[in-house]
């Protein structure tokens, strides 16, 4: 090695290129461990950037023409070296193609001198050693959180968004989780734009080396002292992202879960029909475990469920006549004041005797669909006088109150399971399971709750009606992994890198909502197309950048409008969305959350332009990011300086006074970020900040973070 570093030095003086691309291939095969996971670092990923506009010096791919389907001789590299705008095309030189097969290096030039080519047949290209400066554009918001923080969604290649986040993260983030492409061999993910298939002889190590780049800058992320990562994965690559966690966070205490996401079982031929997938949990620093009933010595309220059952096998039409019957709550005193005698089977919903200022309550979903109640008419009007049923407002027309009861109660209070210590206003008892009676989870979890296509597929379906994801996780089971953690942190902030259809911020809204708390979820997803639809869209001659084709990607198709519908409650065609939630908090989903979300974009800006402060507007959202993303953004700073919520920012230096007198006035300022290229001045303000403001140097600060990352390479 040694003589490697004299040559090295000396080629460094001749050609400083080259020797940075050695010294990048020599660092990783010393890295290569002789005793573990070995595996080879193919050539850096390559992101297609449509609709980006093209300038001169950029890569660019010439995209095929319309209606035809791209080959392999369309993944060559074209760099710009002119540009004609007034005749729309631009001058370009073959550069390396970034081939799929190759390993730990470029392929060779293409043959063939400078070409022309039409502007509009060009798509921008960034390859992962590339610096990149990024920006973000807002497409949209949903507010119904009063001053909580947003959550966000940002549509971007997520090995871009997550150098991006650095800048506003770094060692900051609480919990990750991610449910990452499991390499089953079918078209679901790309590596340099082209789908692994199952038949790639590097089909495993192009998985590890796409994990790992991500990995990486996640655990930059990550609050060292006190953080989670959570991984998804089947059969098909845990072997591999065990010991590529062991390697990546040699630290952390490395555990796996099975869960049962599937009760009836995935047939397939030859095999044993698989009914789980793995979770990979690292837990780094000094994180807690929250066990399940509440630290020793802390009593938990027990559990209230619906009465209404919901299940497919439990409507009226299934059997069970003596629990199908009206319960009649007085309209002034929201109370039961008697429970009707089972309806015969056939009878119609209004023959009930009417009894004056009561409503007639029967199991009823929204869509009209007749249920059963949990209980007979007896044991019912037995658990109303003991205390154990509750009443609380509807939500529609079919369900005017909405009914709620402790199952098992008596039993359990017998047994000293729970314990009744006080009766409510409305005569309910308040049950709590006492404290030291902590139940310890287990590493295999076999909950209903679980099953991913009875609370993904169809919490999808149900939210937005007529699109289809592939294999969303089950809401429940995201939101009791990330519940573990998060219990005792209600400001938490968790991060989703391959969003998919949105589950995470759903889960972390909801648990939001269960404890009043205001954590923060950032979700990524790219907008990329489906297989299948994209080559209905080639036949259209549609492609990538086209209106009609990114209105089809996951971001917009699914995962914007997914989260949108959880909040408002209601459909992307405005429909109230049919259901309701189980389990742990029970309720109408068409009641929606309190909770704020911003939709972005990830742009990629010219240093140049920002660093002469003309890109300020698409730098704006990730200095309101950096400062926890609540409050008033500053969109502009034509004043010459402006003070938010919970940040400020100084472009004019002549304003200091007034700027200072503002940030000193703001109680909850946490960050001021002062536009200046000059050391001296930068310091001269930052000193008379108070000490609970951290000074934060444009556009130094930024444009630094993306050099230092875009100089670590991707490996």
């Amino acid at each position: 090695m040694s003589r490697i570093s004299d040559l090295l030095r000396e080629l460094r003086a001749r050609e400083p290129a080259l020797a940075r691309d050695l010294e990048r291939e020599v660092n990783a095969l010393s890295e290569r461990r002789a005793f573990g996971l070995n595996f080879e670092r193919h050539v850096p990923e390559a992101v297609e950037l449509p609709g980006r506009k093209v300038r001169k010096g950029d890569k660019v791919r010439v995209l095929p023409p319309r209606g035809q389907t791209p080959k392999k001789s369309d993944e060559k590299l074209w760099r710009v070296v002119g540009i004609d705008r007034s005749t729309g095309r631009a001058t370009l030189e073959p550069l390396a193609a970034v081939g799929s097969g190759d390993v730990d290096g470029q392929a060779s030039l293409p043959d063939g001198n400078a070409t022309l080519a039409s502007l509009e047949d060009l798509v921008v290209v960034a390859e992962f050693r590339d610096p990149i400066y990024p920006g973000l554009v807002s497409t949209g918001k949903v507010a119904r959180g009063g001053d909580k923080p947003f959550h966000t969604v940002i549509n971007a290649e997520n090995y871009h968004a997550l150098e991006t986040l650095l800048f506003t993260h770094r060692g900051s983030v609480d919990a990750i989780y991610i449910d990452p492409p499991y390499n089953t061999g079918a078209k679901d993910w790309k590596y340099n734009n082209n789908y692994v298939e199952a038949d790639d002889l590097y089909r495993h190590s192009k998985w590890l080396a796409f994990m790992e780049r991500r990995l990486l800058l996640a655990r930059e992320l990550l609050n060292p002292d006190d953080s989670v990562l959570i991984v998804t994965v089947d059969e098909k690559e845990y072997l591999r992202l065990g010991l590529l966690l062991e390697q990546i966070f040699p630290a952390a205490r490395v555990q796996m879960i099975s869960i049962t996401i599937s009760p009836r079982g995935t047939s397939r031929a030859n095999e044993f029909s698989r009914v789980d997938e793995y979770v990979f949990v690292a837990f780094i620093g000094q994180v807690q475990l929250a066990l399940d009933d509440g630290a020793a010595g802390e009593a938990v309220e027990a559990r209230w469920q619906y009465l209404r059952r919901d299940e497919r096998t439990s409507t009226r039409a299934s059997g069970r006549p003596n629990q199908f019957f009206p319960i009649y709550v007085g309209t002034d005193s929201g109370r039961i004041e008697l429970v009707g005698e089972p309806l015969p089977p056939g009878a119609n919903r209004g023959t009930e005797p009417h009894r004056h200022g009561c409503t007639a309550v029967y199991p009823v979903k929204a869509d009209g669909t007749e249920m059963v109640w949990g209980l007979t008419a007896p044991s019912l009007r037995q658990a109303d006088r003991d205390g154990f049923v509750r009443v609380t407002a509807g939500t529609n027309a079919e369900q005017p109150w909405t009914i709620k009861y402790l199952r098992g109660v008596a039993k359990n209070i017998t047994s000293g399971r729970y314990k009744v210590t006080g009766e409510r206003s409305d005569g309910s008892k308040i049950v709590v399971m006492p404290g030291g009676k902590v139940s310890r989870p287990t590493t295999v979890w076999r909950e209903k709750a679980h099953d991913a296509g009875a609370y993904g597929t169809s919490m999808l379906r149900a939210l937005v009606p007529e699109r289809s994801f592939p294999f969303p996780k089950s809401l429940y089971a995201v939101e009791d992994s990330l519940r573990f953690f998060l219990k005792d942190k209600p400001a938490a902030v968790i991060l989703d890198f391959f969003a998919g259809s949105g589950t995470t911020t759903h889960a972390v809204m909801r648990l939001n909502r269960q404890d009043t708390g205001r954590r923060q979820c950032i979700s990524v997803t790219n907008n990329e197309v489906a297989a299948d639809e994209q080559q209905v869209l080639r036949k259209r001659r549609f492609r990538p950048g086209d209106t009609d084709w990114e209105s089809c990607g996951i971001c917009e198709y699914i995962t914007k409008p997914r989260i949108a519908a959880a909040v408002t409650g209601k459909t992307p065609e405005g429909v109230s969305v049919k259901g309701d939630y189980k389990f742990t908090d029970e309720f109408p989903i068409a009641e929606g959350l309190e909770a704020n979300v911003e939709f972005f974009t990830l742009t990629y800006e010219a240093p140049l332009r920002v660093a002469s402060h003309r890109e300020f507007k698409k730098i704006a959202p990730l200095l309101w990011l950096r400062a926890g993303a609540r409050g008033r953004r500053i969109e502009s700073i034509a004043d010459g300086w402006d003070v938010a919520d919970t940040y400020g920012v100084l472009a004019n230096l002549d304003r200091t006074k007034a700027f200072l007198k503002k940030v000193i006035a703001a109680n909850e300022l946490s960050i001021a970020y002062i536009v200046t290229d000059e050391d001296r001045l930068f310091e001269s303000v930052a000193q008379k900040l108070p000490d609970h403001v951290e000074p934060v140097r444009l556009y130094e600060a930024y444009l630094r973070n993306f050099e230092i990352e875009s100089g670590r390479g991707a490996p």
